[in-house]
């Protein structure tokens, strides 16, 4: 397993919880925005040290609610992933999974094995803009992540719906594929929305930067997605994370645009 390494106490990777967490090696997506894009593209990954990790793990049990396993996407390495999986339930460790949602069938396998506890799934919207796909490949994925959601719900694991959020598309058609995604997860009773502003330069070191320049830090994109969503009942969180970075870029910029009008 091809693996960037592991952080033992981790509170930032699971919204409430202290995980520990693992990132595992390559993506079958080239988010422009995305700021692991190194592991993504395998630079720096070595194999996983298996003994070594499953005893840092088990001497952070008690003080972990899941191993969370991400990347990357995860679901690259899913052979792998599942014999590493079954050893760590042998621990008694509960596992949570942060995947883009677009490996359907390897989905599938892990949960038919139960060895998923919590998914974390990131709904980017639009696809065809933040998969960094060409159009016809993005809408396709598009479909597969949707049989994902279905899959999520069936089986009511609960769910950490993650909504990458950048500037300067239509807001229509970003509110259309949230609807649509939401109505594939209308009859799941356990899960909760979480969105989280796209950052850019200084702070991280995105894919592309220039298409970050452009769309990260978003305005009232945040405003507009978050009510929308509570009128449809459904209640998102602003990531902590990001919550105070967000708020002073994005009112210094307001305030800059202020003067220079």
């Amino acid at each position: 397993m091809l693996v960037a390494g592991w952080k033992t106490i981790s509170m930032i990777d699971v919204h409430g919880k202290v995980t520990f967490t693992l990132w595992l090696c390559g993506c079958n997506l080239k988010c422009p925005f995305c700021h692991n894009w190194k592991i993504a593209e395998r630079k720096g990954c070595v194999s996983l040290n298996e003994v070594e990790f499953l005893q840092d793990l088990e001497e952070s049990r008690l003080l972990i609610d899941y191993l969370h396993i991400t990347g990357g996407e995860p679901l690259l390495q899913w052979k792998e992933l599942m014999f590493l999986l079954k050893k760590v339930k042998e621990l008694g460790i509960r596992v949570s999974l942060n995947t883009n949602g677009t490996l359907v069938e390897p989905l599938k396998k892990l949960i038919r094995q139960e060895l998923l506890d919590h998914i974390a799934v990131d709904l980017k919207l639009p696809p065809r803009v933040l998969y960094g796909l060409p159009e016809g490949a993005s809408e396709k994925l598009w479909v597969l992540f949707l049989k994902s959601l279905d899959l999520i719900s069936e089986h009511q694991i609960p769910l950490e719906l993650r909504i990458p959020v950048p500037r300067g598309f239509a807001m229509d058609e970003v509110l259309k594929y949230l609807d649509d995604a939401l109505f594939h997860l209308k009859d799941h009773q356990d899960f909760y929305v979480i969105l989280n502003p796209l950052l850019g330069p200084p702070l991280v070191s995105p894919r592309n930067r220039e298409w970050c320049l452009v769309h990260c830090w978003p305005r009232d994109e945040i405003e507009v997605i978050s009510k929308h969503l509570e009128d449809m009942g459904v209640h998102p969180v602003l990531n902590s994370n990001f919550e105070f970075r967000y708020w002073v870029q994005n009112n210094n910029s307001k305030e800059s645009g202020e003067r220079k009008g």
